[in-house]
């Protein structure tokens, strides 16, 4: 579960504010700052945003060990922000976070939800309400993903963050037990759908239905004609 750890050329810099920070993207370079509440103040650094987007490529991305190299020094950080072009989508400025290899982190993994629930295939709807979890881990534990097994959810049934076995050395700290996935019950309106369409008739029934109709209305249809040759018969009395 150790993370990736790659390592990051870059230079300190003395300089700040805009024109500076122009002046190093000309340079085909972007301004960035590691924090820490263990530094004695932010480092001001210049790096090449192409191998910031390299040290990140890995399985675990934004969560990626990564060995700063400034000046002769290091630093272990995790990327934790970054500012980019609207329009051309080319990386500002850059955000480090200082850490400590023995000491715990909050970080946001993955969640991904496995197994199948015996509810959805009774005709319930999955949902998953979480796709990332909060959690604290070492900086060198932090796992790819957070699997939550959902194969025992039936319909109305929830899995809550609590019933999801973590990894060893992460954990969750929360007072809230707040759903990762829920199936839910199916709606009226689909189980009268489905009602209506076991009610159509067969498509062999329709001409049955129809002939009994036409033969029921026939002497109706009929009756006018004999009305009036009654009436004839009545007239040629009179006359």
């Amino acid at each position: 579960m150790a993370t990736d750890n790659t390592i990051l050329e870059v230079k300190s810099r003395q300089e700040t504010g805009k024109g500076p920070a122009r002046r190093l993207r000309q340079q085909g370079l972007v301004p960035a700052v590691v924090y820490g509440r263990h530094l004695k103040a932010p480092i001001q650094i210049s790096v090449d945003p192409k191998a910031i987007r390299t040290a990140i490529a890995t399985p675990h991305k934004f969560n990626t060990l990564i060995t700063l190299k400034v000046d002769g020094a290091e630093q272990q950080v995790l990327l934790k922000d970054y500012q980019q072009d609207p329009v051309t989508r080319d990386l500002l400025h850059a955000d480090f976070i200082h850490v400590l290899p023995n000491e715990q982190i909050k970080v946001k993994v993955p969640l991904v939800l496995v197994g199948k629930a015996p509810g959805v295939a009774e005709g319930g709807i999955l949902s998953q309400a979480r796709r990332d979890l909060e959690v604290y881990a070492l900086p060198g534990s932090i796992p790819e993903r957070i699997e939550a097994d959902i194969s025992g959810l039936n319909i109305a049934e929830a899995l809550h963050v609590n019933d999801i076995k973590m990894p060893a050395g992460v954990s969750v700290k929360s007072t809230v037990n707040y759903t990762i996935a829920v199936v839910s019950v199916p709606d009226k309106e689909e189980v009268v759908a489905v009602a209506v369409a076991a009610a159509v008739p067969a498509a062999g029934a329709a001409p049955a239905a129809g002939a009994a109709g036409a033969a029921g209305a026939a002497p109706a249809a009929g009756a006018a004609p004999a009305a009036k040759k009654d009436d004839k018969k009545k007239d040629d009395k009179k006359k």
